[in-house]
């Protein structure tokens, strides 16, 4: 496995910056997560790692060598689409032993046939193993895409929302299923995504991008405790943070323009005043819906609580985030 190393490249698509000296390191055995939302990135920077493209200007290395220069399988590295893409006239199991067949691994077959087959138990498609790819579903397929990256040794993995079109249940499956892989075998992940619930269950390190700029980097709690900005706050957390003016309640330090209140930051009991909108009963906990003098904010409650719509809750915040007007945080 392989560290990856981004130093100030630049990608732009005639007048669109794609990425703008973008600087940063993927540690070897890490589960880096880029997370954004459409067009902050994301599927640029893996496939200038891949290979697929290249920078206008900066350099990338792969375990220390300088990969710039270098094509796609002399960089020693598997990369799963957002959309599967399989060879339809062969069987899963060909499928899946296909990129071990490539005269530059020259595996041999009774190691072709093990890989294959503990990767198909992984991934819950051992009894598709003889089927046609054509004969899957969508899920089952990406499933396949996935197997065909897992089954090679790369010096990194590369994936780009592999799990966006897979249902719920299988998405959360392949969330824990992914990340044990990539602890047992130590393997360097770099993971694209824009939900947010991935990148807090499965990454070590998280890379916040916006409009080609990576604005913070590190472990997810880190970023959700320590945003540096209303864009970092806003990229993790379920419910959202709540952004509001800045004088909606008492103490805000000079110059600032916003708070920030994650819902276990707003305590409920005490302080201003604010009418209940709406109750969201989850079973492990109630959210509320609140408003605040023509402001409205979300934060959790009690599972059993009796509050209701038009019911009056007094809250304050604890320990808030405090923003300038650009949005950067102020400590």
């Amino acid at each position: 496995m392989a560290e990856v190393e981004l130093s100030d490249v630049t990608r732009t698509f005639g007048r669109t910056s794609a990425l703008s000296n973008v600087s940063m390191t993927v540690p070897d055995g890490a589960f880096f997560v880029l997370l954004g939302p459409t067009g902050a990135g994301k599927t640029t920077t893996l496939r200038l790692v891949a290979g697929l493209d290249r920078p206008d200007s900066g350099a990338l290395r792969i375990g220390g060598t300088a990969v710039t220069n270098l094509t796609p399988a002399q960089r020693n590295v598997a990369m799963v689409f957002q959309q599967y893409s399989l060879y339809p006239h062969m069987t899963v199991r060909e499928n899946l032993a296909f990129p071990l067949k490539s005269p530059l691994l020259r595996t041999p077959q009774d190691q072709i046939d093990r890989k294959v087959q503990e990767v198909a138990e992984t991934l819950q498609i051992s009894h598709k193993l003889d089927n046609r790819a054509t004969a899957l579903s969508g899920g089952e397929m990406q499933r396949v895409s996935i197997g065909r990256a897992l089954v090679r040794n790369p010096a990194v993995y590369l994936m780009d929302e592999p799990l966006s079109s897979l249902d719920a249940k299988l998405r959360a499956d392949l969330r824990v299923e992914l990340k044990n892989i990539q602890a047992r075998t130590g393997a360097t992940f770099l993971y694209v995504t824009h939900d947010q619930i991935e990148a807090m269950t499965m990454a070590t390190h998280v890379g916040v991008l916006d409009h080609g700029r990576l604005v913070q980097t590190g472990p997810p709690r880190e970023i959700y405790e320590d945003p540096v900005s209303i864009y970092a706050a806003s990229r993790l957390g379920q419910p959202r943070i709540n952004i509001l003016p800045a004088d909606l309640f008492a103490g805000a330090p000079s110059g600032a323009k916003s708070i920030g209140l994650r819902p276990e930051q707003i305590h409920q009991g005490e302080g201003e005043e604010s009418s209940v909108v709406r109750v969201e009963h989850l079973g492990d906990q109630t959210r509320l819906y609140l408003s605040l003098r023509n402001h409205d904010l979300v934060t959790v409650t009690d599972a059993h609580t009796p509050l209701q719509s038009g019911d009056i809750v007094k809250i304050r915040p604890e320990r808030p985030f405090y923003f300038d007007a650009s949005g950067a945080r102020i400590h």
